[in-house]
């Protein structure tokens, strides 16, 4: 019995570890709906014309009785589109179909008839072209979306030529085969072109959506995808990790505990939607980094501040050592424990604890403490978007400081309340916001930026509907990726 034990949890361990890791909640969502498909509409279509236009035909020899003929240069001089779609494909993934449309291109000929040997040009139309692409969207095993693979199925229904040289007139009615074998040629090359451009240019064009990168000097983000992508026949929906970690101690993370995102409107092009646990793990990643710590002394202490303390705190100067009185003083400040972000439909807050110890720094000695006291706030976090870069605005709501060491020293501090208050406003507050004013990138590719922005607060995350904008062809989006 506990060999069978043993043997199914070995059958079953994996498993059940996928389960537990692919059930994890998403800090970080994004939809894209069948409005932002229609803007992609263009750009694929554009790009398909230029694959397409590019296609290099191989050269044509044949025999029909007593003509010899070699179809050589073939050239696409126009594609038109006119008829396409770009849709979703519910549990596949993309959908491109081309009806009804027209290709019109150009070869040299030479034809050898008996001892008559003629030369010239043939402008051949193609109607009736039909492309049925399917793309099968996925998660690779970095989390990156990626596309898997490609069904494709093309077919021209007709195709004319038309001669010109000194016996154009004459060949006409070589014109069924010619077109006939050129027909097959094309269609043999439309799907390999199309799979290839989607397979190696567009899997290279997602590669340029983060997965697992650095913010700063501190902390990285990860946007690896948990699960592959949820595609109905209105939207595609992304389910990404959305965590950031210490980039010293990657391993040290938080546990995603939040509420879990939820978009539920289409209106819009694209939605983006962050949980608390977004936030969280952001504070907790700095917090672990050591960055929620400052020394303010000297320069970086007002003259007011200065003489406040030692006023406050002249008593226990005159204790210590009179001699004392004038050594530098000083703040330190340090966060006690990681941040907590509390989203309501109100808006969004950030309560943080630190402790605040007053100190004396005599020169050639010891650092000396004056007091310690517990500082909390509360700030209101204003959260907006631009380009690709998410940013937050703090604005200190609520401020209260303690003492750590009994309740009359508590009362002492109260007049440290305000000029505290104003010191964290007029210098602290602006720092942070200086800081996270560079905000951090979302998970969307080079080249596209969310445009007219709505944030909107829920319990427990926030949903930032959005239209997309292009800053670059889809060609030039795909090149600039190659040359990096």
């Amino acid at each position: 019995m506990l060999v069978m034990s043993s043997c199914l949890l070995f059958l079953l361990g994996p498993l059940v570890l996928s389960f537990m890791a692919a059930a994890q909640p998403a800090g970080c969502k994004i939809r894209i709906t069948d409005k932002g498909l229609e803007m992609l509409k263009a750009e694929t279509e554009k790009f398909v014309e230029e694959e397409i236009s590019n296609i290099s035909m191989p050269e044509m020899k044949g025999k029909e009785g007593r003509f010899q003929y070699t179809i050589t240069d073939v050239k696409i001089n126009d594609l038109d589109l006119t008829h396409a779609e770009l849709q979703f494909v519910p549990d596949v993934g993309l959908l491109f179909d081309v009806q009804n449309s027209s290709i019109s291109l150009s070869f040299h000929r030479r034809i050898l008839y008996w001892f008559f040997y003629d030369t010239g040009n043939i402008n051949a139309s193609a109607e009736g072209v039909n492309i049925n692409t399917v793309l099968n969207l996925i998660r690779d095993e970095e989390g990156r979306l990626k596309i898997k693979n490609i069904t494709c199925d093309a077919k021209i229904s007709k195709m004319k030529a038309e001669f010109s040289g000194t016996l154009g007139k004459v060949y006409d009615f070589m014109a069924s085969f010619l077109t006939s074998g050129m027909r097959f040629v094309l269609n043999q090359q439309i799907c390999p072109a199309l799979n290839h451009s989607a397979l190696v240019h567009v899997n290279s064009l997602l590669e340029t959506i983060p997965v697992r990168t650095e913010v700063d000097s501190y902390i990285g983000i990860d946007y690896s995808l948990i699960e592959d992508p949820v595609v109905t026949s209105r939207s595609l929906d992304m389910h990404f990790r959305g965590m950031f970690f210490d980039l010293s101690d990657p391993n040290n993370t938080m546990e995603n505990l939040a509420v879990e995102p939820v978009i539920k409107d289409y209106d819009r092009m694209v939605y983006l939607a962050l949980s608390e646990f977004f936030f969280d793990s952001g504070m907790f990643s700095y917090y672990k980094a050591g960055v929620f710590e400052t020394h303010i002394v000297n320069e970086k202490m007002s003259r007011d501040m200065e003489m406040l303390l030692r006023t406050t705190y002249f008593g226990v100067i005159m204790m210590l050592n009179p001699a004392l009185a004038d050594a530098p003083i000083s703040l330190q400040i340090a966060v006690n424990s990681p941040p907590k972000t509390t989203i309501r439909t109100t808006g969004a807050t950030v309560v943080m604890t630190a402790i605040v110890k007053v100190m004396l720094l005599p020169p050639g000695r010891a650092p000396f403490q004056l007091s310690s006291m517990t500082m909390e706030t509360k700030f209101n976090a204003k959260v907006s978007m631009k380009g690709k870069r998410l940013a937050i605005h703090a604005d200190l709501r609520r401020f209260k400081i303690f003492s750590n060491q009994s309740a009359l020293e508590s009362l002492a501090l109260i007049p440290l309340q305000a000029p505290l208050k104003t010191m964290l406003q007029m210098s602290v507050v602006p720092l942070i916001n200086n800081w996270t004013k560079k905000g951090v990138r979302i998970p969307l590719a080079d080249g596209m930026d969310f445009i007219e922005e709505v944030v909107e607060y829920h319990n427990g995350f926030i949903v930032i509907g959005a239209n997309l904008h292009f800053t670059k062809g889809l060609r030039e989006m795909m090149e600039g990726n190659n040359q990096e």
